[in-house]
């Protein structure tokens, strides 16, 4: 069993429009960046393996704490199809959309042209499997959905931890992928107030 934790990719433009991203490749903003600089890994998480999402908010994310990512693309955010770049207010606003919040979406329902949480999960697997082939702790840098995803595995599809940034979801992967034991929920550390210690 490989212990990992999961971090959320800071803020893009996208982001604070509320806009749903999905697999659109949307860089952070320079105040995300700004944010990153000031934050570092907890002490148990410094040396650990790093890997990542390929879409940039994710590398962007693991650079700016210090660390060089590798990359594997089924680590990406859960893809909206027709829906990334629409507002989820707009979306709900129109019975036709077809829209529902994501915490509410049923297991396999699918956005017209994208993947069902239950696609998502298929794809990230296998990934997973193969983290959990090396036993050294490691970092996943992704996305609020696919991370959504996972936890809601971890759980046994009981409710999960709300995910918020700066936060670091430990749990732990078994040989097959399939995560277990969550931990307690972690906070990256601010870099300013070790300075003054």
């Amino acid at each position: 069993m490989t212990r990992v934790a999961l971090l959320r990719h800071y803020p893009t433009d996208w982001n604070g429009e509320h806009r749903l991203q999905g697999q659109v490749d949307r860089p952070l903003t320079s105040a995300a960046e700004d944010a990153l600089r000031a934050l570092r890994l907890p002490d148990d998480l410094a040396a650990v393996r790093v890997i990542s999402s390929t879409l940039h908010r994710a590398i962007q994310t693991a650079r700016l704490l210090g660390r060089e990512p590798s990359t594997d693309p089924r680590l990406m955010e859960v893809a909206w199809g027709d829906w990334e770049g629409c507002r989820a207010e707009d979306l709900q606003a129109d019975p036709s959309s077809g829209f529902m919040p994501t915490g509410e979406m049923p297991w396999d329902m699918r956005p017209p042209g994208g993947e069902s949480r239950k696609d998502a999960w298929a794809r990230t697997r296998p990934a997973l499997a193969e983290i959990a082939d090396d036993p050294a702790p490691a970092l996943i840098v992704t996305h609020k959905a696919l991370m959504r995803v996972i936890l809601q595995i971890a759980h046994d599809h009981q409710s999960a931890p709300e995910i918020k940034r700066g936060r670091l979801y430990p749990l732990t992967l078994r040989e097959d992928g399939r995560p277990v034991a969550p931990g307690p929920v972690m906070r990256l550390v601010a870099r300013e107030r070790e300075a003054q210690k």
